[in-house]
């Protein structure tokens, strides 16, 4: 079979399950949890993380940035000029140009602010950074989005750290029908069932935080995460069968005694 790769920014890889580095009680638990996840993915508040002090503990200590791709975001932005200057610190100090945008709107809801985001967008892209952006779930924005340069469309299924899973299926699905760019679900996912119910949609990945961070066990959430997001995955490509009102019967009727 044709390998399956999630695509981001000309860059290839074979997980699409993406994880978030905070909430973790420690470091090692953060890093054992992504090792069995299988992630190649992680996203890293620029704000909150320990970047230069060598006497607290560096993330770079437990997690190898050869080895895994670092996604600088704007978490806990809520203005565009925060966002921009906190990537532009971070491919300062890394280098890095594949990054994830979120400007939130408000410290309540968490919800992103789109004018802020769709202006910061635009900005970033024309100083050469590609754009993976959280976004709410409206196809419209989504489409502008895209329009302005957008690498990828991260649409909320619910609010940061809700856990309520996806809350409107039917705009997912507008989405997906209407963009070629990877389209990630963000935010609000809270169990296994949440990452294959996105994947059945056609999502091309999810990214997870809070629920496999604030799991009783988050080594074995992060493993229940691999294997649904894989299973919502292979499910979307086999095409499911058509919904009927009725039954139809599994045995065929002819030929019968």
């Amino acid at each position: 079979m044709k390998k399956d790769y999630l695509k981001i920014a000309g860059k290839k890889f074979v997980s699409r399950l993406i994880v978030g580095t905070g909430k973790y009680k420690s470091m090692s638990d953060c890093a054992k949890a992504i090792h069995i996840s299988g992630a190649e993915i992680v996203t890293v508040a620029v704000r909150r993380v320990n970047i230069s002090d060598k006497k607290k503990p560096l993330l770079m200590d437990y997690i190898d940035p050869k080895k895994i791709t670092y996604l600088p975001n704007t978490a806990g932005c809520f203005t565009s000029d925060d966002a921009l200057r906190t990537l532009r610190l971070a491919r300062e100090i890394g280098g890095w140009k594949l990054v994830k945008l979120e400007v939130l709107g408000d410290k309540k809801t968490l919800y992103p602010d789109m004018i802020e985001t769709l202006k910061s967008t635009k900005i970033l892209t024309k100083e050469g950074f590609k754009v993976m952006v959280y976004c709410t779930d409206d196809p419209l924005m989504a489409k502008k989005l895209e329009d302005v340069g957008a690498c990828a469309i991260m649409p909320l299924a619910a609010p940061i750290g809700s856990g309520l899973g996806i809350q409107n299926r039917t705009n997912i699905k507008i989405i997906r029908d209407q963009t070629k760019l990877p389209l990630i679900i963000d935010a609000g996912l809270g169990q296994a069932s949440d990452a294959t119910i996105a994947m059945e949609l056609g999502c091309d990945g999810v990214l997870i935080n809070t629920a496999i961070a604030k799991a009783k066990n988050p080594f074995q959430m992060a493993k229940a995460m691999k294997y649904s997001v894989i299973a919502g995955r292979e499910s979307y490509l086999s095409g499911r069968i058509e919904k009927s009102l009725y039954g139809s019967p599994s045995s065929p009727k002819a030929g019968i005694i």
